[in-house]
C-alpha cells in the first residue's frame, strides 16, 4: 500500500446487524483477537461488542484473560490493542517455515534488480499473509510489513496465485496456467502494478507467492516481465521451483 493518513475506526453498528456470537469459549476468544486489523489497532469495549456480537459482560471476562496472557493490552483510555504474546507467536509461526534464510536473499536480489518492493505471501483462510518482504528505498513505494493480512477477494497478483494453487477460482487462471504468473495493474490499489509467481519446494509442495510491486507509472509491463524472469532465476539458485511438478512432467 502507499502510505497515507490512517482513517478513523468504523462507526458502531446497530444491534440488528451485529454478528451472531460464537458459542464455544475458545471460539469467542478467537473472535475477539480477529476483531483487530491493520486499520483497527485500538478498539473500545463497544467496538469489540459490535465486531463479535458478544455482550459486554462476557467480553470483559474474556478480555481479562487475554490481557493476563499478554495477548492483548489495555490502555488507560480503556481501549484494547494487540499484546506482545501475539508477536512472539507470530515469530514462531514464521520460524516454523524454515524459509527465511533461503527466501530473504531472493527477495533482496529481486528488489535490487527491479528497484521495487518484493514480498512473499501465504494463504490463511480467506486472507493472504505477508511473511517476508524487502522494501525499495524509493521515496514513493509500496510498503508492507510482515504479518500484514489482506482479503484475497480484494485482488492483487499474489492473491490470484494463492487462490489458483489452493483450489479456488480466479479470473487469471488462464494466464497463470499458460505463463506461470499473474500480472495486475491498478487492481487493488489504483497507483500500483504487481506481478507474482508461485513458489514450490523442490519436492513440488506449494509454499506461497512471490510478488514484485511497483508504482504503475514507472513499472511498465516490460519491466514487470523482466522482474519475474529474474525472480525465477534467483528462486532456482536457492532450490525452489516456480512450476508444479505435474506441469513439468507434462511438458516433457
Amino acid at each position: 500500500m502507499i502510505r497515507r493518513a490512517s482513517s478513523p475506526a468504523d462507526s458502531p453498528i446497530d444491534a440488528a446487524t451485529r454478528p451472531t456470537p460464537p458459542v464455544g469459549v475458545l471460539e469467542r476468544g478467537i473472535s475477539v483477537l480477529e476483531a483487530f486489523s491493520e486499520d483497527r489497532l485500538r478498539l473500545s469495549l463497544r467496538d469489540l461488542a459490535d465486531s463479535t456480537g458478544l455482550d459486554k459482560a462476557t467480553l470483559l471476562r474474556l478480555l481479562g484473560v487475554l490481557v493476563k496472557a499478554r495477548m492483548l493490552q489495555r490502555a488507560e483510555s480503556g481501549h484494547y490493542s494487540p499484546g506482545p504474546a501475539l508477536l512472539h507467536m507470530g515469530m514462531l509461526y514464521r520460524n516454523s517455515f524454515d524459509l527465511g534464510s533461503r527466501l530473504q536473499p531472493v527477495l533482496h536480489a529481486v528488489m535490487q534488480r527491479t528497484g521495487e518492493t518484493t514480498a512473499f505471501y501465504v494463504r490463511s483462510g480467506n486472507e493472504r499473509v505477508c511473511l517476508y518482504r524487502e522494501i525499495t528505498h524509493k521515496e514513493v513505494r509500496h510498503h508492507v510489513e510482515p504479518g500484514t493480512r489482506r482479503d484475497l477477494a480484494s485482488g492483487g497478483a499474489s492473491a490470484h496465485i494463492l487462490l489458483h494453487y489452493t483450489g479456488s477460482p480466479t479470473p487469471h487462471v488462464q494466464q497463470i496456467q499458460d505463463q506461470g504468473f499473474a500480472l495486475t495493474r491498478a487492481e487493488r490499489v489504483p497507483e500500483m502494478a504487481s506481478i507474482a509467481l508461485p513458489v514450490f519446494e523442490g519436492d513440488g509442495q506449494f509454499l506461497g507467492a512471490l510478488v514484485v510491486i511497483g508504482l504503475a507509472s514507472r513499472h511498465p509491463e516490460a519491466a514487470q516481465l523482466a522482474g519475474v524472469a529474474y525472480a525465477r532465476e534467483q528462486l532456482a539458485l536457492h532450490g525452489f521451483q516456480t512450476r508444479p511438478v505435474t506441469e513439468k512432467l507434462a511438458s516433457r
